[in-house]
């Protein structure tokens, strides 16, 4: 074992990064991920924002820390979830991507894909041409990673939107996650077995579980400290704390 994991524990979290250009809310985004895991899906969060003079037209990024009990990291070592609505956000963000990570890219938005490994959905497209207003294009990424990771659920989005979107402009990104949820599970429904089994499902966060040993996002056993980050846990010290998620 790596000699910097002897004296830790594991504590079940897991880091989602969306990123984009500054415009295409991905700082709501992050506001809206979190609300629903933590209101609604019974998970402790943490959310960080990204802002700098990439605010317009580069990479800017929201970070969300999901788990259970008391989480003690504001910025991840590395993200197991990477959502890119542009190529820019993707081409910065690539290297944080935990080796099993799972990476969502926009397909129309991000060209050069660093991995075979990513679920390429059309989101900005689905919500000009299913929404009519690309500017929710953000709703329908956080649809689509429900739908493909079970990392929150369908309802606690929805929940979500009703309360936190004004009335104006709530029917729009109730159909921006229709949108979403139809073209992932089109998506996937056109892939194998096998290929979907590369997703990593983090429902057993919701169900205050430990990650799965096999299937799903199981880890790599040759590498030890590959496999902690890979199952979307962080490592934290003993220090005579209650580790996270430890009954």
């Amino acid at each position: 074992m790596n000699a910097q994991l002897e004296h830790c524990v594991l504590t079940p979290t897991v880091t989602v990064c969306l990123s984009g250009s500054g415009g295409q809310g991905l700082i709501l985004a992050g506001r809206l991920l979190a609300e629903a895991a933590g209101l609604h899906d019974g998970l402790d969060v943490i959310q960080t924002n990204s802002y700098g003079p990439e605010a317009r037209g580069g990479a800017s990024r929201s970070e969300v820390v999901l788990g259970h009990g008391e989480i003690d990291v504001l910025h991840a070592p590395a993200v197991d979830v990477l959502v890119c609505l542009n190529q820019a956000s993707c081409d910065a963000y690539y290297h944080h991507l935990v080796g099993r990570g799972l990476l969502i890219t926009d397909a129309d938005l991000v060209k050069v894909v660093p991995t075979t490994r990513a679920l390429e959905v059309p989101m900005s497209a689905l919500a000009r041409e299913k929404v009519g207003n690309v500017m929710v294009a953000n709703v329908v990424s956080l649809a689509v990673l429900s739908a493909v990771s079970n990392i929150i659920s369908r309802e606690a989005l929805v929940e979500t939107i009703k309360q936190r979107v004004p009335p104006a402009h709530r029917e729009s990104n109730l159909k921006a996650i229709d949108a979403g949820f139809a073209a992932a599970g089109e998506i996937l429904a056109q892939k194998s077995s096998k290929a979907r089994g590369l997703f990593p499902d983090f429902g057993y966060l919701r169900q205050n579980m430990r990650p799965p040993l096999g299937g799903r996002a199981a880890s790599d056993s040759t590498a030890a400290a590959s496999a902690v980050l890979s199952q979307g846990l962080l490592l934290k010290a003993e220090n005579g704390k209650k580790p996270v998620g430890a009954g």
